[in-house]
């Protein structure tokens, strides 16, 4: 202990920032990245800030879709971890190699940049794949599916359906304009009355 303090007290001011700033983050980063990994981070959903809109496709625009998402968030506790992490390791690593102290100051910031818009990256990548395989409710529209729940007659209330796609079976809201249909029909989806309830007619 006593050894890193006096390496520590040796350092230059701009340095010892530098490394406490590596450390310090780093044991966040490391915290941060085992909750996430247990189930108990989150994407920072809920943080406040602007956001970054990434163009995932009709994913993103289309209203009719079940799954979520469409944005990047760029100003988030999870991107400033990220950018201070950078910063910190690229002032600690190009120290030897820059030796102009205010170049080296760019230098961290630019690779507090990197290190965002690499995390930015994955991430669009992540959702682009989630919304690739997202379940988008028009596309049942004249597929068979099962009753669930008994479905009342003249849209007079709702029941149920099972649509399988993708391999996953999606339950969905469902009327009928006609006769009432049992638990257990086969039927067809005729139109989309809004994003999660459909029409259906009997096979």
């Amino acid at each position: 202990m006593e050894a890193f303090q006096n390496w520590y007290e040796g350092l230059e001011p701009l340095m010892r920032v530098y490394w406490t700033i590596a450390i310090a983050v780093s044991v966040v980063f490391a915290i941060q990245m085992l909750l996430t990994i247990v189930g108990i981070g989150d994407t920072d959903a809920d943080a406040s800030g602007a956001d970054m809109d990434m163009d995932m496709g009709d994913a993103s625009a289309d209203g009719d879709t079940l799954d979520t998402g469409g944005a990047v968030q760029l100003f988030t506790v999870r991107n400033m971890i990220n950018f201070l992490l950078g910063l910190g390791w690229g002032g600690v690593c190009f120290s030897g190699v820059v030796t102009n102290r205010p170049l080296l100051v760019i230098v961290s910031l630019l690779c507090g940049a990197a290190f965002v818009w690499m995390f930015l990256w994955m991430l669009r990548r992540v959702l682009r794949l989630e919304s690739n395989g997202a379940f988008r409710i028009t596309d049942c529209v004249n597929q068979t599916c099962s009753v669930y729940l008994r479905i009342p007659a003249g849209r007079q209330g709702m029941g149920k359906v099972q649509v399988s796609f993708g391999g996953s079976v999606q339950e969905l809201d469902a009327m009928s304009a006609g006769e009432a249909i049992p638990t257990g029909a086969k039927v067809v989806v005729a139109e989309v009355i809004d994003h999660h309830t459909v029409l259906v007619k009997p096979c």
